[in-house]
């Protein structure tokens, strides 16, 4: 997960009021559209958000500090400070605790779901970012994209119960409630699973010809795994067996996935301006349908009661003229400019 940096094509779409199908195969009103655009503004950048469904909270990385938005009056309604660098949130409801992970701090910040107070900090490794819970042993998995390492935490202790090597960057993970954290490694393009119970890696799988794995989704009940990858491809894999099952095609600069288990979609948030729909036609066989979004909306969150989704977008100033091919710039992103697509059917 990287913080959201887009070019200055976005100036051309600022009036996109719709979104459009660009795919006709089975178009029909049921159709994914843009149904509303929220304007929170707001200052620092974003990452990877996520959804309380039964409290109706949308908890959202914002550089330095994290929005907390009231999806019943889309109105931000708290704000949890003194996050670094914050990348992701995992939420252990039961024990009514929430945790960031602060690439720029190190840490992962521990804060009371109710009262949003901070609670505690945690030591991790090098520039924490993918952050997942487990239900089932009550641990945080905290993958560091630095020191290639991942830290396991004890949610309702704050302890760190051990450090796993991984042998590469980790850039997401999703937990299937019985103990399994599947990790997505972008340098090498794998899987690896990390086992909760005995703190270990148990199994890589590749992901050959899908390179740079970033966002990730699960599909528990029929062991699916979807890895939206840089070179335009999704993949799905068997979780039990490692093997590819498909490969889809998506669209550019991909950092959110999502899967929504009732109406069994799997979705590609894409930095170049689209969304990706993704539906299984046929037994092993995936039908993707694209829409027109924003640049610069590539991470997302599903609802699971309302089963929309959230795509965070902004405008950014255009660079300047630069000489030096090789020079990375940063674009400015035009002050109050943060929004919230929502997209549904």
């Amino acid at each position: 997960m990287r913080p959201m940096l887009i070019n200055n094509s976005i100036n051309i779409l600022v009036t996109v009021l719709t979104l459009t199908l660009c795919t006709s195969a089975g178009a029909t009103e049921s159709d994914y559209h843009l149904l509303k655009r929220l304007h929170l503004g707001g200052d620092g950048g974003w990452d990877c958000l996520t959804i309380d469904g039964p409290t109706r909270r949308l908890y959202l990385p914002r550089g330095h500090h994290v929005q907390v938005v009231d999806l019943t009056t889309d109105k931000v309604i708290g704000d949890i400070p003194d996050t670094p660098g914050v990348h992701g949130i995992a939420l252990a409801t039961e024990l009514h605790r929430g945790f960031t992970s602060n690439g720029k701090g190190n840490t992962v910040t521990i804060f009371d779901l109710k009262s949003l107070k901070i609670t505690g900090q945690v030591k991790c490794g090098s520039n924490p970012d993918a952050i997942v819970y487990d239900p089932s042993t009550k641990r945080i998995v905290v993958g560091n994209g630095r020191s290639h390492d991942a830290t396991v935490i004890d949610a309702a202790s704050g302890a760190v119960l051990k450090t796993i090597p991984l042998g590469g960057k980790p850039e997401f993970a999703v937990a299937d409630g019985s103990g399994r954290v599947f990790i997505n490694i972008m340098d090498t393009a794998e899987v690896a699973t990390i086992d909760c119970r005995i703190l270990g890696v148990t199994k890589r799988f590749s992901l050959t010809p899908c390179e740079e794995p970033t966002g990730m989704a699960l599909d528990p009940k029929h062991h699916r795994i979807f890895s939206g990858c840089r070179n335009r491809l999704m993949s799905v894999l068997d979780s039990v067996t490692g093997k590819l099952l498909a490969t889809i095609p998506i669209g550019g600069g991909v950092d959110g996935v999502g899967y929504d288990p009732v109406r069994k979609l799997a979705f590609s948030a894409n930095g170049d301006g689209t969304l990706t729909v993704i539906r299984e036609a046929t037994p092993g066989g995936f039908t993707p349908m694209t829409l027109v979004t924003l640049p610069g909306a590539r991470t997302m969150a599903i609802d699971p009661v309302t089963h929309l989704l959230y795509l965070p977008t902004a405008l950014f100033e255009a660079l300047p003229e630069s000489g030096k091919s090789s020079e990375k710039l940063r674009p400015v992103m035009v002050k109050d400019s943060f929004e919230l697509l929502v997209v549904g059917q």
